[in-house]
């Protein structure tokens, strides 16, 4: 468990440089650790809500988040993200679809990316918001935001320019981690609430300054092609130790 803290703020630092929140390597990393997997989803999606919303914040500054679309995404997953989260589910199961989930959002980290600055979107961009109610469910049901996978629909759709989406990613894991978080909450009660936050609280301040120092990097010093793979490269290995535990 020594090596959580850092193990944390690393995903952190990584997820955030490209507009993610990193619950699903949260949820890998705890599991890894051998912790109930109760609690899981529970510290995942409060690390979520703590490194997107800066990035929100900081997106709606810039004046980056087409409200109006984004908003419409987020609307529709929510409920089936709370729904998600109310869900019983064995620790198996859990397991298996954290794992696969991690392994398919890696792999879809490295698809090439179109800019709709650049060239007109495609004819699906107009169905993503249809798209989106099976992710929120998985969102809520393994604790993550859903936006790993929404960003690389987008992208491939041309749905808009990179910044756009990135803002749109960060508002969509931040409405799903809250609304899952519920549903979580309602389902396991307030005494596993205490629990999760009484032994992940290092984890919690890990993230904070792990998604600070990631935003910096992705704004200054590494090209956001290179994060990108490197956050590939660490879903897809905590995916496969997943698989292989």
């Amino acid at each position: 468990m020594d090596w959580l803290p850092f193990g944390f703020f690393g995903t952190a630092l990584l997820y955030a440089s490209v507009g993610f929140g990193g619950g699903s390597t949260y949820n890998a990393l705890l599991a890894l650790a051998g912790t109930d997997f109760r609690i899981l989803p529970v510290i995942s999606l409060c690390c979520n809500v703590l490194v997107v919303g800066g990035g929100c914040i900081r997106f709606a500054r810039a004046g980056e988040v087409p409200w109006r679309k984004a908003l419409i995404l987020g609307a529709i997953a929510a409920p089936l993200a709370f729904l998600g989260g109310l869900t019983p589910i064995k620790e198996k199961a859990f397991l298996m679809t954290l794992a696969v989930s991690l392994i398919f959002a890696g792999l879809a980290l490295l698809l090439p990316r179109g800019d709709a600055k650049r060239v007109p979107p495609t004819r699906l961009a107009a169905f993503a918001p249809f798209a989106v109610a099976p992710l929120g469910y998985l969102a809520g049901l393994v604790g993550i935001g859903g936006g790993i996978f929404l960003a690389p629909l987008l992208h491939l759709t041309r749905w808009d320019s990179a910044r756009r989406i990135a803002a749109t990613t960060s508002l969509f894991i931040l409405i799903n981690s809250i609304s899952g978080l519920a549903g979580q909450l309602l389902k396991s009660g307030p005494e596993r609430f205490a629990e999760a936050m009484t032994s992940g609280a290092a984890l919690l301040v890990a993230v904070v300054i792990g998604g600070q120092l990631g935003s910096y990097l992705a704004l200054r010093i590494l090209p956001e092609r290179v994060i990108r793979w490197l956050t590939a490269a660490l879903t897809i290995w905590a995916g496969s130790q997943l698989l292989l535990k």
